[in-house]
């Protein structure tokens, strides 16, 4: 499966993403650059309050 990933917000939003990435390539998974390409965007964003 191909998985694309769009961080928003802050710095910390960028840190869970790559640590999201590094859990979805252990899991046999593919992370693509192109959205086009994937077959699930995950879209981490900041929780407003």
């Amino acid at each position: 499966m191909k998985i694309g990933f769009i961080s928003l917000g802050c710095s910390k939003n960028l840190v869970d993403t790559e640590m999201m990435i590094g859990l979805v390539k252990k899991h046999g998974l593919t992370v693509v650059n192109n959205p086009q390409e994937a077959e699930i965007i995950l879209i981490n964003t900041c929780r407003v309050y």
